[in-house]
């Protein structure tokens, strides 16, 4: 089994700068809520946080980077936006449960996690999932073997929902083009 090595993420988000929101919202934000209360799961600079909450939705930002989440209330305040950061291990948080209408979770996968991602979604919620998978065009994203997905695992993770979205072309026709190197989805929580 592979051991999961955990980057010094306050040293990592000191300088960094902030990357555009994820495509599996930023090219769906139709599907957005006209209100409601979203979750930015293991956020970084929350970009995706500051897109959710230009679109009327009331955000909390979840990281384990004390510095990332200093940036995020700073820029949050200055911007006045509706996002609210908190440094939180995910690991050892109590999920809550039916309180989140959209959770977004971008570059990031633990397995174990999903049922409680999928209980703290309201029943009608969404959630906006992407990350890197392990059939790539290109090096990119994480090494280790056990942050990337495997083909269609997303789709076995989050069987529980409802899938509205799905992409994962992988290396098929012309890799120039598309979406590549990740997965993408979008799922519904029954009522």
């Amino acid at each position: 089994m592979e051991t999961r090595q955990t980057p010094d993420w306050d040293s990592l988000y000191e300088n960094a700068t902030p990357i555009p929101p994820a495509e599996v919202l930023s090219e769906n934000l139709y599907l957005l809520p006209q209100a409601g209360k979203a979750l930015d799961l293991a956020c970084g600079l929350a970009e995706n946080a500051f897109l959710l909450a230009a679109h009327d939705l009331r955000v909390d930002a979840w990281d384990n980077s004390e510095v990332a989440i200093k940036r995020i209330n700073e820029k949050a305040n200055r911007r006045d936006l509706a996002v609210s950061a908190k440094c939180v291990d995910v690991m050892k948080v109590d999920f809550p449960e039916n309180c989140y209408d959209v959770i977004v979770s971008c570059h990031f996968l633990e397995q174990r996690l999903t049922s409680s991602i999928v209980a703290a979604l309201k029943p009608g919620g969404l959630l906006f999932y992407q990350t890197f998978t392990r059939e790539k065009t290109k090096e990119c994203g994480p090494k280790a073997l056990a942050y990337q997905l495997k083909s269609n695992e997303l789709l076995t993770m989050f069987s529980d929902l409802q899938l509205v979205v799905y992409r994962e072309e992988a290396c098929l026709g012309d890799t120039r083009q598309g979406f590549r190197d990740k997965a993408m989805m979008i799922g519904l929580k029954k009522r």
